[in-house]
Order: structure tokens, then C-alpha cells, then sequence
């Protein structure tokens, strides 16, 4: 998924909805958010997707969400000291 793909999902839906989607693709395979694909790919975006929103509904951009959903996925493979690019 794009940038352009993960800000229209965000845009789109709240923070719980997207979490009731992350629970509905563990349970059935499928979602109401109707994002398709790769069971794992999927779970991975709507996860994404659900941090992002929970960071705008902090009151930041989504800039600067997405900033900070790529300074922890990269803090979990062990490169948090690398600089944005």
C-alpha cells in the first residue's frame, strides 16, 4: 500500500473501525474495510492504518504520523538511530 492508499484508509475510517477490521480479518479472513490480499500484507496494513489514525486523532498531521509509524517500525528491526529520510 502507498502513502496515497494509507491516507485515504485513515481519512476514511476511525481508529476503532479500523481496529474492529483487524479483528474481523483474524476472525474470518475478511473485513468491513474491505482491504484484500495476502492475509499477512493485509493485517499489516490495517495495522498500519490504525496507528497513523490514532496519532492524528492526537492532533498530528498525518506527516507527522507517518513519520512516527516509520520511527517505530524501525526501532522494532533494531535502527532506531537512523534519520527520517
Amino acid at each position: 500500500m502507498d502513502t496515497k492508499e494509507l491516507k485515504k484508509l485513515v481519512e476514511k475510517y476511525s481508529a476503532e473501525k479500523l481496529e474492529a477490521c483487524i479483528a474481523q480479518q483474524t476472525a474470518m479472513g475478511v473485513n468491513e474495510c474491505r482491504i484484500t490480499g495476502v492475509e499477512d500484507e493485509v493485517m499489516a496494513e490495517l495495522s498500519k492504518a490504525e496507528v497513523v489514525r490514532e496519532l492524528m486523532d492526537e492532533g498530528r498531521s498525518f506527516a507527522e504520523a507517518l513519520r512516527e509509524l516509520g520511527r517505530r517500525i524501525r526501532s522494532v528491526y533494531g535502527k532506531e538511530d537512523e534519520p527520517d529520510r
